[in-house]
């Protein structure tokens, strides 16, 4: 074999392994695609918090995971929604207490996250502040002292605590802060301004449709929801995405996302991978 027949051969060889090389690493991009893609539609799909409905459980800027089987799947557990079939498959059903993230009724491109407080059949209404299901006055606590205030730097996602509230003249002030503890046992805490807010603290008397849930945010005088038939109204089962999980990151917004040198005082390091109450 001529000098020539052996560069060439060489040449060939390389040309095949690159070719070889190239061909594993889309492989590899495809399959990572696939398995991100099955993850996220059938096991754990993530959610980052826009708003303080939620507070004070929930701030601005956290992320946490959605598991999608704990209520079974809907057209709204895949990408794009696809019309495939109406109901959910399995038909698994959220518990009273429950923190899920669902498609609002009134526009499904868009992603809700609240606490579920009527069930299929429940009578819920709010008077005087005070929350009522089936014609018994929830249990509240308090009001209880708050220590956040201070906890936080008064900075980017974070600079409204302590002025969640305002009154008639636009003067803000914090919000009072109660245990509040459903029929099933479930308790956590709630925020109000006040209990005289007229259509949050004092509302009809709401009846559950069948296959249908009532939300509320546990910012109660600070949240859209199921109080507000013409924004949430009730949900269906069919547009529950998933059950809030935990949270697996928590950043207060001082920090670009080029500003790596300032990530490590934007992260709320305190906040990192706690469950969702």
């Amino acid at each position: 074999m001529s000098a020539d027949e052996k560069r060439s051969d060489a040449r060939a060889v390389k040309k095949a392994k690159a070719k070889e090389s190239k061909g594993g690493a889309l492989k590899t991009v495809f399959y990572a695609v696939v398995i991100a893609l099955v993850v996220r539609t059938f096991l754990f799909e993530p959610f980052n918090i826009p708003s303080g409905s939620m507070l004070p459980g929930l701030r601005v800027g956290d992320y946490l995971f959605v598991s999608k089987y704990s209520y079974g799947y809907s057209r709204y557990s895949f990408p794009f929604s696809p019309n495939l079939f109406s109901g959910r498959i399995p038909d698994g059903k959220p518990s009273r207490g429950d923190v899920v993230v669902f498609r609002l009724p009134t526009d499904t491109k868009i992603d809700y996250i609240k606490r579920v407080i009527g069930l299929p059949g429940d009578k819920i209404k709010v008077e005087g502040g005070r929350l009522y299901i089936n014609g018994r006055r929830i249990a509240r606590e308090g009001p209880l002292k708050r220590d956040d205030t201070a906890k936080y730097p008064r900075a980017g996602n974070d600079s409204d605590i302590g002025n969640e509230c305002y009154n008639g003249s636009g003067v803000p002030f914090a919000a009072k802060r109660y245990r509040q503890t459903l029929p099933s046992g479930k308790s956590f805490i709630i925020w109000e301004c006040r209990d005289t807010e007229p259509r949050s603290d004092d509302t009809r008397e709401f009846t559950v449709p069948a296959g249908h849930y009532f939300m509320m945010g546990d910012n109660r005088d600070n949240s859209v929801d199921s109080r507000f038939s013409e924004k949430v109204g009730m949900v269906p089962a069919q547009n529950l995405i998933g059950r809030a999980q935990f949270l697996f990151l928590s950043v207060n917004g001082t920090a670009r996302i080029w500003e790596v040198w300032k990530w490590p005082g934007a992260i709320r390091w305190d906040r990192l991978f706690q469950g969702v109450r």
